[in-house]
């Protein structure tokens, strides 16, 4: 038997070093070639990482949310044959542990507390409920087992990143006894329990931008009440005659067509500002960064060349691109390059928002929820189907006047929807 060592990949664009985000093996498993072993994260976005051969899981060489540089020792796994001596860089690494491999050293590696113990730790912890709009975090698969055995996720605690519920969670909650299983506590009873949920993987990404974006950009917001009732009759209009044929439209296509119209006349506001090298680069493409909020929190897949795209290829990529951000599919260059974002809380969007510029652009539009209210028309009271775009800008770059004319710009074009195909 020989030992396999799995480094760190490069994976590309410079990056020196990635974060380990989960493992979905342990030592002792048995794995299969190609079988994934580790999820890692760049700047950009997740990356699965398989295992090239089969075999017995030896040692895991870091715990998620640990900073791994490219090339480190990642997982060990004990192999039919000689191993992957031959592999020079891998085989530096290991240097000081190769002669000892013969009078296997490597059990000593299975005392060491694994990297993926959730079960074990799991079964002592206490069954918590969530505070209300607090949404658990779990794949699709474990959703779907809770709903067909009738588990409510609020109440099993999650021992994956950032608190994920997992297989084993599931059968950890169903091993215990149904009267501290299945019944939510008292609403009045007191509560001393506590909760630390590791700041990790795609969390401390958008922590880390979220901090970048406020310390760097100087930020200011515009709102702007838009009357969409005349969009609205398009859209539905549409819908009834295409969708079955074209697919059905959303308000996001249109608002993304008006911000392209718009930023004819604007080009400093299609703009990436390097801030070190202080220079701005105006963008002739439209790359609309669409903000998505899945299970894991907050990505911007990029909708590419949206001057070049109709109304339902826009919208049929729009809704591609955040399927694949949600379900984590979504490779780097589905998440970088965007010159403006897009975004919106759709029915949630309350009344006013102050969103963050997605550094290094200078502007984000931001969609607030649409509702019929009175307005005053032409003397007369009449019901009117309104929406609010909160918007911000880099007030290093944009000039409040322009940010302005140019919010103004897209509610005349969303207010008048014939004028977005008007050349």
């Amino acid at each position: 038997m020989g030992t396999h060592v799995i480094k760190m990949p490069d994976i590309g664009e410079g990056i020196a070093q990635v974060e380990l985000v989960e493992w979905f093996v342990k030592v002792g498993d048995m794995i299969a070639e190609d079988q994934v072993v580790a999820d890692v994260m760049t700047d950009k976005a997740t990356v699965e990482i398989p295992s090239p051969v089969s075999g017995k899981v030896l040692a895991l060489g870091g715990q998620p949310g640990e900073v791994m540089a490219v090339g480190s020792e990642l997982i060990r796994i004990e192999v039919e044959g000689s191993g992957n001596h031959v592999d020079v860089p891998q085989a530096k690494q290991i240097e000081t542990p190769a002669a000892p491999v013969a009078a296997k050293p490597e059990p000593q590696k299975d005392t060491k507390p694994a990297a993926y113990q959730a079960p074990a730790n799991h079964e002592a912890a206490p069954i918590v409920p969530r505070q209300p709009g607090d949404k658990p975090l779990a794949s699709p698969a474990v959703r779907k087992r809770a709903l067909d055995t009738g588990i409510e996720l609020r109440y099993v605690h999650g021992s994956g990143p950032a608190g994920r519920i997992l297989h084993e969670d599931l059968d950890a909650f169903m091993s215990k006894p149904q009267s501290a299983a299945g019944q939510a506590p008292n609403g009045y009873a007191k509560r001393s329990d506590s909760e630390q949920v590791p700041v990790i993987g795609l969390r401390r990404k958008i922590a880390q931008r979220m901090q970048d974006a406020k310390r760097r950009v100087a930020h200011f917001s515009y709102v702007e009440e838009i009357d969409v009732t005349a969009l609205e009759a398009l859209r539905q209009q549409l819908n009834s005659k295409h969708g079955d044929s074209r697919g059905k439209l959303t308000l996001l296509p249109f608002l993304v067509r008006a911000l392209v119209v718009a930023l004819r006349d604007f080009p400093q506001i299609n703009a990436t500002y390097d801030d070190e090298a202080q220079i701005i680069t105006r963008h002739g493409a439209v790359h609309v960064g669409i903000a998505t909020q899945g299970d894991n929190g907050l990505m911007v897949p990029v909708l590419r060349h949206a001057e070049a795209g109709s109304l339902w290829a826009n919208a049929g990529e729009i809704s591609r691109l955040a399927n694949a951000a949600r379900s984590n599919k979504a490779n780097r260059e589905e998440l970088s390059g965007s010159t403006i974002t897009l975004t919106s809380l759709g029915a949630l969007g309350g009344i006013v928002s102050t969103p963050v510029v997605n550094t290094p652009e200078v502007a984000i539009v931001g969609v607030n929820r649409m509702v019929e209210r009175p307005v005053v028309i032409d003397g007369q009271i009449v019901v009117r189907k309104m929406m609010n775009l909160s918007s911000s800008f880099d007030h290093r770059v944009v000039d409040g006047m322009d940010a302005a004319l140019f919010i103004q710009a897209v509610r005349g074009l969303l207010e008048q929807p014939a004028c977005l195909f008007v050349e």
